[in-house]
């Protein structure tokens, strides 16, 4: 098997010499993820454009069709996020034997997640009542879902592999095939919403069987590359069944539950202010959903940083380096601030550019450009917050860091940026700035907080999970 990506630390380096091999670890792990990731917001970005040009109510169909299974995905995908820690200190301490087992119990727990979540879209009717939505965009969002929920399997099928792939290091397999579903996704997506091959036009609907269709390939390709494939021959999927075993269940989900948890809250948070914004004006709300783009296309590279921190330190735990973990855990706050700098500056000095990239509209412009200002300190602290959240999910630590999220979100940002936008309590309300302040705030105590929990926290073992897996695979 190719160690390329996790090699095992070099003993008796200086530290300077030390620090810069893991931080090449790092990128060369993280590239990967991070074109994986842009090319999913790319699969957005096109479905958006193309169900846009079909007509209103299809493009507004289909985006409230996405803010209904999104949360719902990346509860799930975080769950299963505990498989890449786990099978990535499996590897570092040569446990091989254990790898394939947790993968099928990875792949049982992605089924009932998929069921979940299939029978939970197919039952919104309610919501979109309580939403008042006109009829003809009710009807082609409901539509739009009854087709999407085919390609869930496929969809968490993909999510369970990533933890045996990134796992054992190989972080360019998801990226290929993230961009052949994004390849496939924009032609079928052509012919469904606009009708061709003698189909006939779907219009927001179509677009819903397009991802359903594309994450299907992308996700028979994938089986077939890891059944085939000469770099997983020891790590055969069909050949290394095995039955479904409780201990190991619970184990993934005790790491895996806080981890869906805490990337639902930070999601919820910006739909549930975007909803107190509305209010304000259409003027507010697009400088605001501006601001936000921008900030999440920039954070991209920090969290694609983070995913590969937390292989890095689990492979190290379960290698017996914990000085080389806790070097590489420490030492990546300096390179996850540096580049917080650079887009941070990046933002403050170009918020006038941005703004008129994504406007014309002058008042949007003055909006944007108002609030950028503090998405650029937002930018910042969110930076030593996720890379202190990803090194310590490489320690297995879920549970703490997951309530230490809760407060800064609940506790913090959300009640404090309500204060600052609506009222004259504080200070004169102030606006959509209020909220980005608030975040800031909020941001700011997880940062401190789990700052403190990553330099105070010694693992209590490396070797805590459970220790025989039944399957027909042992020997693997």
């Amino acid at each position: 098997m190719d160690d390329t990506h996790q090699p095992l630390p070099a003993s008796r380096q200086p530290l300077v010499q030390r620090t810069l091999s893991e931080w090449g670890t790092l990128i060369r792990l993280g590239a990967p993820i991070l074109v994986a990731q842009l090319a999913q917001m790319a699969n957005g970005a096109i479905d958006t454009v193309m169900a846009g040009h079909a007509s209103a109510e299809d493009l507004a169909a289909v985006g409230i069709g996405s803010s209904l299974w999104m949360p719902l995905f990346l509860f799930f995908m975080g769950l299963l996020g505990a498989l890449q820690p786990i099978i990535s200190g499996y590897r570092g301490a040569g446990d091989n034997h254990r790898i394939m087992p947790t993968t099928w119990q990875g792949l049982y727990i992605a089924a009932i997640g998929a069921v979940l979540m299939m029978v939970a879209l197919a039952n919104v009717r309610p919501i979109l009542a309580m939403l008042e939505l006109e009829s003809t965009t009710a009807g082609i969002t409901q539509g739009y879902l009854d087709a999407f929920i085919w390609g869930v399997p496929a969809l968490f099928l993909i999510v369970a592999l990533r933890g045996l792939t990134d796992g054992l290091g190989h972080t360019k397999v998801i990226m290929v095939f993230s961009l052949l579903g994004t390849l496939c996704n924009l032609p079928l997506n052509y012919i469904f919403i606009y009708g061709k091959l003698g189909l006939p036009a779907m219009g927001g609907v179509g677009c819903g069987w397009a991802t359903a269709i594309a994450n299907g390939i992308a996700a028979l390709a994938l089986v077939i590359y890891l059944n085939r494939s000469a770099a997983y021959r020891r790590f055969h999927l069909l050949a290394s069944w095995c039955r479904p075993d409780g201990a190991q269940i619970r184990y993934i989900l005790a790491i895996g539950v806080p981890i869906g948890f805490t990337i639902f809250v930070e999601a919820s948070i910006f739909s549930v202010i975007a909803l107190f914004l509305a209010p304000l004006g259409p003027v507010v709300v697009a400088g605001h959903q501006i601001a936000l783009n921008v900030t999440s296309l920039m954070f991209m590279v920090p969290l694609s940083l983070g995913m590969a921190l937390t292989l890095r330190v689990s492979f190290l735990v379960g290698a017996r380096a914990p000085d080389t973990a806790r070097l590489i855990s420490r030492s990546s706050l300096l390179l996850a601030g540096a580049i917080a700098l650079v887009f941070a500056s990046g933002l403050w000095l170009g918020s006038g550019l941005v703004a008129r990239l994504y406007t014309s509209d002058p008042e949007v412009q003055a909006v944007t450009i108002a609030l950028l200002l503090w998405a650029a300190l937002f930018q910042i602290v969110d930076v030593i917050q996720v890379t202190c959240i990803s090194a310590l999910r490489g320690y297995k630590d879920t549970r703490i860091p997951m309530l230490i999220m809760l407060f800064s979100f609940w506790g913090v940002s959300l009640p404090l940026g309500y204060v600052l936008t609506f009222t004259d309590s504080l200070v004169p309300a102030m606006g959509a700035a209020g909220f980005w302040i608030g975040l800031t705030a909020g941001l700011t105590s997880a940062s401190v907080l789990l700052m403190t929990r990553l330099f105070l926290f010694t693992p209590e073992r490396s070797d805590d999970q459970p220790a025989t897996v039944t399957g027909a695979s042992a020997s693997a």
